[in-house]
């Protein structure tokens, strides 16, 4: 806990002393000292050991209520008794056998049976993977060139998708990245229906559109329903590719995605995260005639070029085993209703602090997400009350590491709460009343310490 003479940052440097020292050997051998840009952190990133359900324990020993989430792919939480089980089980019969598998098979059945767009299956290593294939398919598919990509969404890191998501906003190529494939991503603002249909009256080559169906950031930009009942009916109109990326919502909302509750069926969705209980693993799902572009015998019966895809660990036995288990709760439990509710109880238990303390934050969200709107230019508004839609436009061309973000997390560290950099977080099925009292506590404290240091009146 932070003292009244302390401040945060000198607070989290003597509770992480461990990590510290761990952060100056990994600046000898990883640029900026990390293996993925979201753990970027200054002074430096949190170094974990052990986590259990809820939560997490640094090397210090410190114990944090964690909604970092293993990047939103913990519903289940950490170490869960099932999950594990079926883990070390797979794993002592053998990592890599290059051969099918039987339980990439049943893999497959669950989630054929839960997406109501997974007609076929195709599993790939990573989300990533799964929307470069999922574009690639597009394309081969309709014959055409271009994809639409929504400012502020995020699809991995690979080319196509580089633009437009922190930077960029132009569409004009990222460093590294052929001026040519960036000419055919069209960029695009989301919930902006007369923007969308120039962009389908100007072009006539779309081939897919591709967006995070409850918004940028697990809705931390939100898209409005209609929004996409209209994208549906334009895209299948246009004889376009819809592609919901449901990497961070899949298996999540609900069993089957955002696109069971809302009742709108995209044509391919791509999935990782939750879909390999917390392993490497991700897959792209669709359409049985799209998929056929994969098939060896279709592929030659029709005359066409079969499309290549290999992956040395695609459905690989142990992340399949993960997966399966993971897949069997989330079906027939309640898990994803529990952290659904568990999220708007926080989102609005934090949200009462803030009027408590006459912060004109918010904290918003839906499902199991919670999103801190730190307000960067004053506006008069209510936590309680707050609509993040009219926002989206400015939140998509604000820095998205700036100065408070970093120093509401750090206060959260320092109280025994972590989130990410938005600051957000995803909530898991094993939150409870403890950690949601502690998360409570923790906001207040860190209000209260920001206040202190001049931050925020």
């Amino acid at each position: 806990m932070s003292l009244p003479n302390t401040t945060l940052a000198a607070a989290y440097e003597a509770m992480t002393l461990g990590s510290a020292r761990l952060a100056e050997r990994a600046r000898g051998l990883f640029p900026s000292g990390l293996t993925h840009d979201s753990r970027h952190f200054d002074p430096y990133p949190l170094y974990v050991t052990h986590g259990q359900g809820p939560v997490k324990w640094d090397v210090d020993g410190n114990r944090y209520v964690d909604y970092f989430g293993g990047h939103g792919a913990l519903i289940l939480g950490h170490h869960h008794p099932v999950v594990s089980a079926a883990v070390h089980a797979a794993y002592d019969r053998g990592t890599h056998f290059g051969a099918c598998t039987e339980a990439e098979i049943r893999w497959a059945e669950l989630i054929t049976q839960m997406v109501p767009s997974a007609e076929r299956v195709r599993f790939t290593n990573s989300g990533t993977e799964a929307t470069l294939m999922a574009l690639r398919l597009a394309r081969a598919y309709t014959g055409r060139s271009k994809i639409v990509h929504f400012r502020g969404h995020f699809h991995g890191w690979h080319d196509h998708v580089s633009s437009g998501y922190s930077n960029h906003f132009d569409g004009s190529a990222t460093t590294g990245v052929l001026a040519g494939i960036a000419d055919n991503v069209l960029m695009a603002d989301p919930n902006d229906v007369a923007g969308i249909d120039r962009l389908f009256s100007d072009h006539k080559d779309i081939a897919a559109v591709i967006l995070e169906p409850t918004g940028a950031s697990f809705g931390k930009m939100p898209i409005v329903t209609s929004f996409l009942q209209h994208l549906r009916e334009l895209t299948r109109q246009a004889g376009t590719i819809l592609i919901f990326d449901e990497v961070v919502t899949g298996f999540r909302v609900s069993p089957g995605g955002l696109q069971q509750l809302v009742g709108i069926t995209p044509d391919m969705t791509t999935l990782a995260k939750i879909l390999s209980g917390g392993l490497p693993g991700g897959a792209v799902v669709g359409r049985k005639d799209i998929f056929d572009l994969l098939d060896f015998n279709v592929t030659k019966a029709q005359g066409k070029e079969k499309i290549g895809h290999q992956g040395t660990f695609n459905a690989n036995p142990v992340s399949a085993a993960a997966g399966i288990a993971t897949l069997e709760i989330l079906s027939t439990t309640d898990a994803c209703e529990k952290a659904n509710a568990y999220g708007a109880a926080l989102r609005s238990r934090m949200n009462e602090v803030l009027e408590d303390e006459q912060v004109k934050w918010a904290v918003h969200g839906s499902y199991s997400g919670m999103h801190i709107f730190t307000n960067p230019d004053g506006e008069d508004i209510v936590p309680s009350r707050f609509d993040a839609v009219p926002f989206v436009p400015r939140m998509i061309n604000k820095p998205r590491h700036d100065g408070m973000p970093v120093k509401v997390r750090m206060g959260l560290l320092v109280n025994g709460v972590d989130v990410n950099t938005g600051p957000s977080g995803t909530i898991s099925a094993t939150h409870g009343e403890e950690e949601m009292a502690l998360t409570v506590d923790a906001c207040r404290a860190t209000i209260r310490a920001l206040k202190r240091e001049g931050a925020i009146n």
